[in-house]
């Protein structure tokens, strides 16, 4: 397992070691301490514990998010793609942070096995990028609706160069998120 820095320290590429010969290939998708081992090499807390593993299946130019969790139960992510590609988005959105606003974008696809770790306080969205998209997600909360909460996938202010699509399909809730200017009335809220 080999863990990447992008240019938001605290978000991380993982790509695990896989093994490959006649029969097809042999990787293992997660290792709690080799995990943590790595994240504190790199001088990162380790997180709580996964309590939830979500799966979604996407047609290709299905857009998500950016999602995330108020506390109490904010949620740290550790994302997959198992079948099909994806372009996945962190957004830093942690108060006093000095990457506030800006984001990490990279594909994730069954093909090249990488993973993202994406810590709390981060919104985090994809868009599907073939047909039959798998998404899977470890979280270190529980899914609240009381405390979920989104901003604009297309916000202006945070230039996200999302990859060229003939068409996006979108849902209401997604489409008509706040914008990231409106976060911090959102963030004083108790959920």
């Amino acid at each position: 397992m080999k863990l990447i820095q992008t240019s938001i320290p605290d978000v991380v590429i993982i790509e695990p070691a896989v093994f490959t010969d006649e029969r097809g290939w042999f990787m293992e998708s997660f290792n709690e301490k080799r995990f943590h081992d790595e994240l504190q090499k790199l001088g990162l807390p380790v997180p709580r514990p996964f309590v939830q593993d979500n799966h979604s299946c996407s047609k290709k130019g299905v857009l998500r998010g950016l999602h995330y969790q108020l506390p109490p139960h904010a949620q740290g992510k550790l994302v997959r793609v198992t079948e099909g590609a994806a372009f996945d988005v962190s957004v830093d959105i942690r108060q006093g942070s000095v990457t506030f606003g800006q984001y990490v974008g990279i594909e994730l696809s069954a093909t090249n096995h990488k993973m993202l770790w994406i810590p709390e306080g981060f919104a985090h969205g994809f868009v599907a990028l073939d047909e039959n998209t798998h998404f899977h997600y470890k979280s270190t909360d529980y899914y609240s609706k009381r405390c979920e909460a989104a901003i604009r996938w297309g916000d202006p202010e945070l230039g996200i160069q999302w990859p060229k699509m003939e068409q996006l399909i979108i849902n209401d809730k997604d489409r008509t998120a706040p914008f990231l200017v409106k976060y911090e009335a959102r963030i004083r809220r108790i959920c």
